[in-house]
């Protein structure tokens, strides 16, 4: 007789696991949203104001499973947008990539959505800007990776997942990996701590804002702890985690009530793990009514209809221990279409070997045995798909990627030392030059002020000299201007009497020519006691301004006067004075001793300086 073996319940129960976690993604599909509309679009809209619309309206169609139709249009939809921004296109995609990842299963255009969306953000700016979403990214492309069997290359994204959820305390990007851990110890039948990272999910995220994708992740992550519980064969633990997210979809049923579809789904994928909890307690009618109140909820169009074949699976397990085989067969009949239209591997395998014990004990080993050749088959390719993932570390791989990290910081923690280093040893250098250069003008400057001092000094001493100097200079001016008022005082009693005597000699008998010399002594006389005057003046006035004494003086004659008195001089040398004068008599407000001075002294010089025998030429312009 065959048993069903401890391997075979697991992944009964993983594929119940597998389900609730597939519709988590259909539900986050929901939230980026979609638009479902009856309108073709018209034209490029030039705003982008409603395209948030265009996506929260999506739920409609996802509601009713119907989501290649709401993919397609979202996609005409969105060609009419131009110039979306980053939140924008990540949702674009991340509706695209989990419609091609988790529906068509088609892993390698998913794998182009995940790297468009890493591809937004293509420089330090727009990852800090968008730091979550950016960790989100990492997820997208781990899951893909993960499912292709590349573990430790998924095992790198979730882990950079979670460093760039550390660096912005993003608890709800951390409640993401640690989910992802969940299932990732789940599959490789570390229960336990599979339970701790689904309970870590649950405490990390419940300070999220509770929208449908939160609210979904937060039922089923009570759920599979729930499962964890019961692969530990803690039934009550189980049970109370089962309730949990009974409780926790009723207490939201009516905030989502437009997702009917999907909560219902919820409740009956956890009545179907309550149902085998129950079971595996001897409660058999208890896990009938929940595995059959399962199967009928998820047997529904557009509702999960895999799950609803796992229920059906564990009802027939329970029919199988009880000897009801004719309740077995009938069931299995039931599944056969379903299992053709909803391929389940695991199902699949499940069924071969249920039907394979019924033969046998119907005694039809012959028939028997080509069911268990088709459930050995089924089983050894189930055994090789997840041979990697079982034999993988993943305690060892996220311990190697933490050292890795740690060993990143260090190296750049490491070199940014250096680099301070570097840069203190260069202000060092500065310093040390900087004080260099102080010193140097310091010792500069005492020798410049030692200088100055005796500079100073000297000019102390040439100011003194230059003082000595300017006093004996007074004291020689002093005793110049005292010869002067000496000698003008003595030559202007002669020349007075000379003036007199020329004054009272002017009426008498005399020719022409002596009446003009005796003129031309006067005249001279009485000029020579102006100027001896004048010189009296300065000296007696020394230091002020001396003023002069100007009146109307007619050029003409003055002019004539002056070269007169000198042509005698001229006659000695055999010159002659040749005088030009103005064509007509000029009255001018001058003082008449001064510039008598100077043509005398000009007739003087040229008299002095001129060759024997020559004209010297006087003209008044």
């Amino acid at each position: 007789m065959f048993f069903l073996k401890k391997q075979q319940y697991h992944k009964i129960f993983l594929q119940a696991f597998a389900r609730q976690s597939l519709l988590y993604f259909f539900s986050i599909a929901v939230g980026a949203g979609l638009l479902f509309s009856c309108n073709k679009p018209s034209g490029i809209i030039s705003t982008n104001a409603n395209y948030k619309k265009v996506l929260d309206s999506a739920n409609i169609v996802y509601d009713h499973g119907k989501y290649e139709q709401a993919v397609n249009h979202l996609d005409s939809l969105t060609a009419r947008y131009k110039d979306l921004d980053i939140s924008q296109k990540f949702d674009y995609y991340s509706i695209n990539y989990n419609y091609l990842f988790h529906i068509k299963k088609a892993n390698n255009l998913a794998m182009l959505y995940a790297d468009s969306i890493l591809n937004l953000f293509n420089n330090p700016e727009k990852k800090l800007k968008y730091i979550v979403k950016y960790g989100q990214a990492f997820f997208f492309k781990g899951d893909v990776l993960f499912e292709e069997n590349k573990y430790n290359e998924a095992y790198e994204y979730f882990y950079q997942g979670k460093l760039i959820a550390n660096r912005v305390s993003s608890k709800c990007t951390l409640g993401d990996f640690s989910y992802r851990m969940g299932m990732i110890m789940y599959k490789q039948e570390h229960f336990s701590l599979a339970a701790a990272n689904f309970k870590n999910s649950s405490a990390e995220t419940a300070a999220c804002d509770l929208s449908f994708s939160y609210f979904y992740r937060r039922q089923e992550v009570y759920n599979n702890t729930g499962l964890c519980y019961s692969k530990l064969n803690e039934a009550d633990s189980a049970l109370v985690y089962f309730k949990k997210a009974l409780d926790f979809i009723d207490s939201n049923a009516e905030r989502f009530k437009e997702r009917k579809i999907l909560l219902d789904v919820a409740r009956g994928v956890i009545y179907g793990n309550e149902g085998n909890v129950y079971a595996k307690a001897g409660n058999i009618p208890l896990a009938k009514m929940l595995l059959k109140q399962s199967s009928e909820i998820n047997l529904k169009k557009d509702y999960d209809n895999g799950d609803a074949e796992l229920s059906e699976l564990k009802l027939a397990h329970i029919y199988y221990r009880a000897h009801q085989a004719d309740s077995m067969l009938n069931l299995l009949r039931v599944m056969r279409p379903q299992l053709d239209s909803v391929k389940n591997q695991e199902a699949e395998a499940d069924w071969n070997f249920l039907m394979a014990n019924y033969l046998i004990r119907k005694q039809d080993p012959r028939a028997a045995l080509t069911y268990l050749i088709k459930y050995n088959a089924l089983k050894d390719s189930i055994v090789a798909r997840d041979k990697g993932l079982m034999e993988a570390d993943i305690v060892q791989q996220i311990k190697r990627l933490e050292q890795d990290n740690e060993f990143d910081v260090l190296k750049k923690d490491n070199q940014q030392q250096n680099l301070y280093l570097k840069i203190a040893a260069g202000f060092g250098v500065m310093l040390l030059i900087i004080f260099f250069l102080i010193l140097l003008n310091w010792r500069k400057s005492r020798r410049n002020i030692k200088i100055l001092g005796r500079l100073n000094h000297q000019i102390k001493d040439q100011n003194h000299s230059l003082g000595l100097a300017l006093e004996e200079l007074n004291v020689s001016s002093q005793e110049k201007d005292r010869i002067l008022r000496t000698v003008a005082h003595d030559l202007r009693n002669p020349l007075g009497g000379i003036a007199s005597l020329t004054n009272a000699m002017a009426d008498d008998d005399f020719t022409e020519e002596q009446q003009r010399m005796v003129t031309l002594i006067k005249e001279t006389s009485n000029n020579s006691l102006e100027l001896i005057n004048e010189i009296l003046e300065v000296t007696n006035n020394t230091g002020s301004t001396t003023m002069l004494n100007r009146a109307l003086v007619e050029i003409n004659s003055l002019l004539s006067h002056s070269v007169e008195l000198l042509r005698f001089k001229a006659a000695e040398k055999n010159q002659q004075i040749k005088l030009e004068l103005l064509d007509r008599p000029v009255d001018l407000f001058i003082s008449r001793e001064k510039i008598w001075r100077v043509i005398s002294n000009l007739l003087s010089n040229a008299v002095k300086f001129s060759p024997s025998g020559a004209d010297i030429f006087f003209k008044n312009y």
